[in-house]
């Protein structure tokens, strides 16, 4: 028996309730409403960088070489500021469907790894307790763990980056629980 075949049903139920879980997070809590901050005179600014066309992808102000990094010139540009590292999306709508799509795939993807590992880790018929550990721990790494690297590298706000950890610890605990209800006896 594989593994997917053995816990198809855990995998596919834990990804359906985390979806409900971060809808009900980000949607409907007002706990994310404050993540980003609003840039004084966003009119002002938006018309002034219009003229560059960035296209979509991640930017970092000031930006430069290895060579450049020691140089006097970048020191000056670093404490002048501002320093800036931002992420242009497509112009037009923020349409939601690609993201709700990708962020379930995603959520199946963390519901496999959470089932390779539990398999793997316990027999079939093991305690709910033994099971949750295994598959709340593997899956709380991939939901939460991973950003902490954009606090750490980036400057994002560790305050904004502990907002998503529980995040990622109610979806651990809601992809442990159900693993935990459908392991295979």
């Amino acid at each position: 028996m594989t593994v997917l075949h053995a816990l198809w049903l855990p995998i596919l139920l834990s990804s359906v309730f985390v979806f409900l879980a971060s809808f009900a997070l980000n949607a409907i809590l007002p706990w994310h409403k404050h993540d980003y901050a609003k840039v004084p005179e966003e009119d002002r600014v938006m018309e002034a960088l219009r003229p560059f066309g960035l296209q979509p992808g991640d930017y970092m102000l000031p930006r430069c070489g290895s060579e450049e990094r020691k140089s006097p010139e970048f020191a000056e540009k670093l404490k002048k500021g501002p320093v800036v590292i931002f992420t242009v999306a497509p112009n037009g709508s923020l349409a939601m469907g690609t993201s709700l799509a990708l962020w379930f795939v995603y959520l199946i993807v963390v519901g496999c790894f959470a089932a390779y590992v539990s398999f793997h880790a316990l027999p079939v018929g093991a305690a709910c307790r033994q099971v949750c550990r295994f598959a709340g721990v593997t899956s709380f790494l991939a939901y939460a763990a991973a950003l902490w690297q954009m606090s750490i590298w980036y400057r994002r706000s560790w305050k904004t980056t502990f907002k998503f950890t529980i995040d990622g610890l109610i979806y651990a605990g809601v992809t442990a629980a159900t693993f935990g209800w459908l392991w295979p006896r």
